[in-house]
């Protein structure tokens, strides 16, 4: 064994490294701080034993308390639930429109709607419920298949064109141009017929085989006047707003190859109580009739 060495300035024993001419001391630590250190590791050792800690092939150990961040969430949800639960027990038996009606369960309704909302339905109709191209717009008061509340409520239950629910909302509209129901020539000019429903600019030589072949081909879903027909989700062509876009070609693609949109029926996904309050959520946008 190597005899120790004491540096000659401090009167220290050395590690033995040097670097560069500059010799390490051999301090002992500060006794604070080792106290602090041996607590920590007593701490520790409680700690795993008193929490679930050690990480296992399947599992983990679950300490003497057994508690967890995922069992206190459980268990507030519990409590959240439990006072929820007079309140939609009371929506479960009230037809949609006497919830509405009724202040107090029209206002725990609504809140209740909203977060459902941003859950299962701001993908398609967006954060806002503004819509999106091919996506209805649930601000405005365009609606389908009708704007009442009960309305929605069974627009939400049953979904649209939805097939695994026997009373879903079904609208088809004819591919005239795909199926060779109308000649080229009469789809480009009911494009411009329809465009002036609404004001739009069009070809006012084409009005007159336009507005006959409307009659003929169309008027029996959306109506003389173009104002639609909610019992058949024929949409008002006599307005601003467009699920598919307003341009000549837009209309004449629709006429030609109609896109069909789809949506799921929640009524047994998400049950009776979120239904009725997404439909209270969803009418109290501003939109509804």
């Amino acid at each position: 064994m190597s005899e120790k060495e004491i540096d000659s300035v401090t009167n220290v024993e050395t590690t033995g490294h040097e670097w560069d001419g500059i010799k390490e001391l051999n301090n002992p630590l500060p006794r604070w701080w080792v106290y602090v250190f041996y607590a920590t590791i007593v701490f520790s050792i409680g700690y795993a034993v008193y929490y679930p800690a050690i990480p296992l092939i399947e599992g983990a150990t679950r300490g003497i308390s057994g508690e967890t961040t995922r069992g206190q969430l459980h268990q507030e949800m519990a409590e959240v639930e439990a006072g929820r639960a007079d309140m939609l027990e009371q929506i479960r038996g009230m037809d949609v429109g006497e919830i509405q009606a009724n202040p107090e369960l029209a206002r725990f309704a609504s809140a209740g709607g909203a977060s459902a909302f941003k859950v299962y339905c701001s993908q398609c109709h967006g954060s806002g419920a503004q819509g999106a191209a091919g996506y209805p717009n649930l601000n405005d008061d365009d609606w389908l298949w009708g704007g009442s509340v009960e309305q929605i409520a069974a627009t939400i239950r049953h979904g649209v064109r939805y097939e695994a629910d026997g009373d879903t909302r079904w609208s088809e509209m004819p591919a005239f141009g795909r199926d060779q129901l109308l000649p080229r020539e009469d789809i480009l000019a009911v494009a411009h017929y329809v465009r002036s429903l609404s004001g739009l600019e069009h070809d006012q030589s084409a009005m007159d085989e336009g507005a006959r072949v409307y009659a003929e081909n169309c008027a029996a879903c959306h109506g003389d006047d173009g104002l639609g027909n909610t019992e058949l989700g024929a949409p008002n062509l006599a307005d601003a707003l467009w699920l598919y876009g307003n341009s000549q070609q837009d209309i004449v693609s629709q006429v030609n190859n109609p896109k069909h949109g789809v949506m799921p029926a929640w009524g047994d996904r998400l049950g009776d109580a979120v239904v009725k309050q997404l439909a209270v959520y969803v009418h109290g946008l501003g939109g509804g009739e």
